[in-house]
């Protein structure tokens, strides 16, 4: 590219970046441009310096893409992540959804250099901002959402993360793979953050999402979904619900028989027991990077044994607790019960005179202002909720492609079988 294309180009971009009829000229005119000014990548870099990246996003964009698409050495990667970083957080939203694909290249590009320099954190408030401005709305899952929150993983900002789980993601335009490391991710990030309902919710959309093979994330979203159940709800049913794919429900056991026999032992309720089958796979645990998780499994049996003691009596000592639940001492008995009374998960008093404990009725009377609006503000989410399926049920009614597998599935069954015609349709 000679100095007079490269000032043509660069007046095109600084002419056409007004209105939107102009831009998609623009992106005519760069998109023929493309293989010519791959084959300039080194010599463009100066052309950045003669645009605004917040007024001519589109032009800039497609010149720093292909400066960036060259191989870079370490020291070069830290310059990379500054000026992506920057044009990220000045760029116009309505530009680069023009071309997101670009978008998206540099953004990964940036996740690729922080990790090469080992400093993850560099990329959480770029991506942060990445994913906002491609999105359409905050129902939008991009291709970018798993990057993000692996570097919110790896640099242990899961507040960072979490925000982005918050969403209720209703559009989804990204391969299977990134759909799994999503919710894989995603269920690691609120398990660090005790947020076990929701962490369950996500790898459960792992175990039971469609799948022709087994993936290696399936099997680790697996494992954790066991250790998180058993953490949780003090139990794990080893059959898969029947919507589950053919082929989780024939590997995903063969691939976990460490944590299959935990939940044998975790159900048998015996401590001993337990702490033996942790010890017999403790490598395993180990290597899975899941230890961290199966002692907090070991801990939660002390806490569901005695949340089972609320249920069958109003009083009980200190001792017979630490009896009952397997504890050394009616310290420890003490500390767990104090504990869970701070974190809600019993009401009871201690009488520290003579080392009773009362077990007590819930005491929420949901007649306060904050419970009615938590209950006001759930049923809202419910009822936006119900106007979703329906319309995605009306959209999928008329997708030709259901509609044909539906034909040939019915023609499998009798004429009985199949569902009258609706009365508003009845001639």
């Amino acid at each position: 590219m000679n100095l007079n294309m490269a000032e043509s180009l660069v007046a095109q971009i600084q002419g056409l970046s007004s209105n939107i009829n102009d831009l998609t000229q623009l992106r005519s005119i760069l998109k023929q441009s493309d293989e010519l000014l791959h084959a300039e990548s080194t010599r463009l870099a100066p052309l950045l310096n003669e645009l605004d990246p917040s007024i001519h996003s589109l032009g800039y964009l497609y010149i720093l893409e292909v400066c960036t698409s060259a191989p870079i050495s370490k020291e070069q990667s830290n310059d990379l992540v500054i000026s992506t970083a920057r044009f990220i957080n000045v760029c116009s939203a309505e530009q680069i959804r023009l071309v997101p694909d670009k978008f998206i290249s540099i953004c990964k590009r940036l996740k690729d250099q922080v990790l090469l320099l080992e400093d993850p954190m560099r990329g959480v408030a770029p991506l942060s901002t990445a994913i906002r401005k491609l999105q359409s709305s905050t129902e939008h899952l991009t291709t970018l959402h798993p990057d993000f929150l692996l570097l919110c993983l790896l640099s242990k900002c899961y507040k960072a993360g979490l925000s982005i789980l918050e969403d209720d993601v209703f559009e989804v335009e990204l391969p299977s793979r990134d759909l799994f490391l999503y919710c894989y991710y995603g269920g690691m990030i609120c398990i660090g953050q005790k947020q076990f309902r929701k962490a369950l919710e996500l790898l459960h959309n792992v175990v039971t999402a469609p799948m022709p093979l087994i993936s290696a994330i399936a099997v680790e979203a697996y494992k954790k979904y066991i250790l998180v159940s058993l953490i949780h709800h003090g139990q794990f049913s080893t059959s898969l619900p029947k919507y589950s794919s053919s082929a989780a429900q024939r590997n995903l056991k063969n691939f976990s028989q460490p944590y299959i026999e935990l939940v044998h032992s975790y159900t048998a309720g015996k401590i001993p027991g337990l702490e033996t089958c942790v010890q017999t796979n403790r490598d395993k645990f180990e290597s899975d990077n899941n230890l961290g998780l199966v002692k907090q499994v070991v801990s939660s049996m002390y806490k569901h044994n005695i949340q089972r003691l609320t249920q069958t009596y109003l009083t009980l000592s200190l001792q017979d607790i630490a009896n009952t639940v397997q504890l050394n001492s009616t310290k420890e008995a003490e500390m767990h019960v104090l504990q869970m009374i701070q974190d809600g998960e019993i009401f009871a008093t201690i009488n520290q005179k003579d080392g009773m404990v009362r077990f007590l009725e819930d005491p929420e009377q949901y007649k306060t202002c904050e419970m009615i609006e938590r209950i006001d503000f759930s049923i809202q989410r419910i009822m936006t909720l119900s106007k979703k399926l329906t319309t995605m049920n009306e959209v999928m009614s008329c997708d030709p492609s259901y509609l044909g597998k539906v034909g040939r599935e019915r023609q499998r069954f009798d004429f009985d079988d199949l569902d009258t015609v609706p009365s508003k349709f009845n001639i």
